[in-house]
């Protein structure tokens, strides 16, 4: 609200792409200082202080200067510190660039659960599966523009891409396959990918013309086009490390 500028800006807590932890102070000490500049009295400070070391799993590196933590701790108690006010909405950008998958995993977890305890979490990444897994709503970014912008699965129904994998032992079996299945044969992987698995309806039907046909694959694997193919579909390229590529909670 434009007349209580100091209550908007206690209800917002951001976490930018690059950490603000200060590496010459403990974990604990990082946090003490935000609890200072929040106001908070010294009892309040430490009872806060202590919940988020143990909510971040950080208790056992309380006490040791955060230049020695690992990228992911670093990213842990980044996040601790921007909660230390309580935030309602809380802006990330980019939380997990550079975490290993277990770290990056844990970090979807603490941001499930502010999510769940009420909070309101607008998130930027690169990392499209990350928006999938995060994610109510996505916005994705093209050069600064908005180009689309719904749910996950909204999103991937805006564009074809379902096919069907067969796969073969041998390479005659594959071409008998493609003259009567049609669709895109990969000699080199001795696969066949077949239009369609849309749903149960279609599948049942691939299956009865493969039954028909004769033709008996290894291996069937259904395919549906993910945020990947739906950015690449909407923006006609790829750019892994384009900071314009940005998919929003």
């Amino acid at each position: 609200m434009a007349t209580e500028p100091d209550a908007v800006r206690a209800a917002i807590g951001v976490t930018g792409q690059y950490s603000a932890v200060d590496g010459l102070l403990t974990g604990r000490e990082n946090l003490m200082l935000m609890a200072k500049l929040n106001r908070m009295g010294r009892a309040g400070a430490r009872r806060r202080t202590t919940e988020l070391l143990e909510l971040f799993d950080l208790v056992d590196a309380a006490a040791k200067p955060a230049s020695t933590y690992s990228g992911g701790m670093r990213r842990r108690l980044d996040l601790a510190m921007t909660l230390v006010g309580e935030p309602r909405l809380i802006f990330l950008d980019e939380p997990t660039t550079g975490l290993d998958p277990r770290s990056r995993r844990d970090m979807w977890r603490i941001i499930r659960e502010l999510v769940a305890g009420g909070v309101t979490v607008l998130l930027t990444t690169q990392y499209l599966e990350e928006a999938d897994q995060l994610a109510d709503r996505i916005a994705v970014l093209d050069h600064g523009t908005i180009v689309a912008e719904g749910t996950a699965a909204e999103l991937k129904r805006r564009i074809p891409g379902g096919h069907v994998r067969l796969r073969f032992t041998e390479a005659r079996a594959l071409e008998s396959a493609a003259q009567a299945l049609g669709g895109e044969a990969d000699p080199d992987a001795l696969a066949l990918d077949v239009p369609g698995g849309d749903g149960i309806a279609s599948l049942r039907a691939l299956l009865d013309r493969l039954d028909s046909a004769s033709i008996t694959p290894e291996e069937l694997s259904v395919h549906t086009p993910g945020l990947d193919d739906v950015f690449l579909a909407l923006t006609g390229h790829r750019g892994a490390n384009d900071h314009a590529r940005k998919a929003n909670r």
